[in-house]
């Protein structure tokens, strides 16, 4: 019998942590129950919060959490258990719980469950803040929420009645409260409450047919994320998430079809330093590298586990993510983007006589196989004689995913990313992700419009 042990430690630096051969205990004696295998994590997580609404404080307050998370393979059944006592007592009691769960559902299994081969290493690594969260004051906090609202009550100059529109942004990254500075969200809200008066008091309608579109970063981060993370997720194809998200149009055995045109190409890499979705070393100790889940227009790699490594006969490619220690590690997204071309924003509007760019947008959907989506268009423009023009209210382009990379021809050389919390599993999980990408231009797009 191969046996296999690992153990993640994952907290805040300078604090006190677990003895680690408490751990080491646990591992023993979960071999000693009958498991192959016996993956123990823990965690240890503080923070503080501050809402507001408007210019008034409603909360503010501290978070802190702390636990261990213990996974067994045992006779080819996966059982888990966590808990936020961490003494010896009680994780001896968790791991007797998980291997207990895994004998109990051990006849479910039709095919039982094994591990591919993976090189785990001892190691640490950390994130180091400029500005640290804890040398600055829960008043100077708030006084930083008070003047950004200051600045966008200011904006706003105007009052209309030609309908509403809707924004929201999430700003993230790895890094202490330097990236406030960085973000210049003071500026940046002021500026995007002016945009969004403009589109709301002089945006036209838009050209309708089919026509040339340039795709925002915004935009394009989203669709790769949607249309090609979520349905290279490997246990998402083996239809794990099908009662819960929805499954995959990719099936077993699609590696190398095309999906999209030679410039389609979407990369999904955690080692970016300072991003949201940053990590070195997944959730089972596989070490993270770039994954291109689409290269040149063809379905290259999906996002795997050791789990489904095996399935496929493949190794890990270290994209197994757990949100805390309550959760187990199952495959997720880290920093997913559209890799950019060799074009310059205006090289890509020189040839559109008429066009539209959209550069972000209001509201999305896309079905459960993640393949027909839709978008409405936010900050959009109309495009003539490969010239920007005025403003345009809520165009729609509705296509389907091999319909939206097969229609790009050209992206730009920019690199755009935006922040997001991915959902997921069940129970459910949300994870820190970045999405991004290039402005990229689509030839011959349906064009459709939304009531407003």
């Amino acid at each position: 019998m191969k046996i296999e042990i690992l153990m993640i430690s994952r907290g805040l630096k300078g604090e006190p942590m677990i003895d680690e051969t408490i751990l080491e205990h646990i591992v023993a004696r979960g071999v000693k129950l009958g498991a192959n295998y016996v993956e123990v994590r823990y965690h240890k997580h503080r923070g503080s919060y501050a809402v507001t609404r408007m210019n008034k404080t409603i909360s503010v307050g501290k978070v802190f959490s702390e636990g261990v998370a213990i996974r067994v393979l045992v006779k080819g059944s996966l059982g888990f258990a966590s808990t936020n006592n961490v003494s010896k007592d009680s994780l001896e009691r968790a791991l007797e719980k998980a291997v207990s769960r895994a004998k109990a559902f051990s006849y479910m299994y039709a095919e039982p469950i094994s591990f591919a081969d993976a090189k785990t290493v001892t190691y640490s690594y950390e994130v180091k803040p400029v500005k640290d969260f804890n040398n600055v004051s829960i008043g100077e906090k708030i006084g930083f929420y008070k003047e950004v609202y200051n600045s966008l009550e200011a904006s706003l100059m105007q009052s209309t009645e030609k309908g509403t529109i809707q924004r929201m942004y999430e700003l993230g990254a790895s890094g202490g409260l330097e990236l406030l500075d960085k973000w210049d969200i003071v500026s940046r809200v002021a500026e995007e409450a002016k945009m969004l008066e403009k589109v709301l008091l002089k945006g036209k309608s838009p050209p309708k047919g089919k026509i040339d579109v340039i795709l925002g970063s915004e935009i394009v981060g989203l669709m790769v994320h949607e249309s090609a993370g979520h349905p290279s997720e490997a246990d998402r194809i083996l239809g794990r998430e099908a009662a819960q998200a929805g499954e995959s149009f990719i099936k077993k055995g699609m590696l190398g079809k095309r999906i999209g045109s030679e410039a389609s190409t979407v990369i999904d890499d955690p080692t970016i330093p300072g991003s949201y979705g940053y990590y070195l070393y997944d959730d089972e100790c596989v070490e993270a590298r770039p994954k291109y889940l689409y290269k040149n227009g063809i379905i290259n790699e999906h996002l795997h586990n050791r789990w489904t490594a095996k399935v496929f006969n493949t190794v890990s490619n270290g994209s197994a993510r757990a949100m805390d220690y309550t959760s187990e590690p199952i495959i997720r997204m880290s920093n997913t983007y559209f890799k950019p071309g060799d074009y310059s924003f205006k090289e890509l509007l020189e040839d559109i006589r008429v066009g539209v760019y959209i550069k972000s947008y209001m509201e999305w959907n896309i079905d459960d196989v993640r393949w027909s989506q839709r978008y409405v268009g936010l900050e959009a423009y109309l495009i003539e004689n490969g010239e920007i023009k005025e403003p345009i209210r809520n165009p729609v382009i509705e296509l389907t995913t091999k319909g939206f990379y097969e229609s790009v021809d050209a992206a730009d050389k920019s690199l755009e990313f935006h922040a997001g919390t991915c959902g997921k599993g069940e129970p459910h999980q949300g994870v820190p992700v970045w999405f991004g990408g290039p402005n990229v231009r689509l030839r011959n797009i349906v064009l459709g419009v939304a009531p407003y």
